[in-house]
């Protein structure tokens, strides 16, 4: 009786371990689907955040641009504006003759809508700049460039 106990015993004890093995390789498969499951997680963790620096930086270059884009229209207003801010007057050059000389310069006249009085305006054409002015915006614009590039 011993004999046929003891093989029932080690019957039962190889079945157990059989089961055990199979429950081991059940959670070594499972413990490996939730290790990948993380690693997918912590990727997709990963592509928002991206996303949303990448969206912040986006709003914060959109919003430099807007705001070079409004100072360049503020430059360029202000360059084109007359320095004598006169309302309602309009100033028309007259067309140069051959008998005026490079010391005279073309003839504007200037009309206004209360007066019917035409005045009579000369202006001088602007003086060429200088060789070292011209030295000195050259140097500022390529220094205006630089720094330009330091920013990106």
């Amino acid at each position: 009786m011993t004999e046929l106990s003891t093989s029932r015993e080690l019957e039962e004890l190889q079945n157990r371990k059989a089961g055990l093995q199979e429950e081991s390789h059940s959670l070594n498969d499972q413990q490996k689907n939730l290790d990948e499951r993380v690693k997918v997680l912590e990727e997709k963790i990963a592509i928002e955040e991206l996303k949303n620096n990448n969206k912040t930086t986006r709003e914060a270059i959109s919003q430099l641009e807007s705001k070079i884009d409004g100072l360049e229209r503020r430059l360029r207003e202000v360059s084109q504006e007359p320095e004598v801010h006169e309302p309602e007057k309009t100033l028309t050059l007259a067309t140069e003759t051959p008998q005026q000389t490079q010391e005279t310069a073309p003839v504007a006249t200037e009309t206004t809508p209360e007066d019917s009085e035409e005045e009579v305006i000369t202006v001088a054409a602007p003086e060429e700049p200088t060789i070292a002015e011209q030295e000195t915006f050259t140097e500022s614009k390529s220094r205006h460039d630089k720094k330009k590039r330091k920013f990106f």
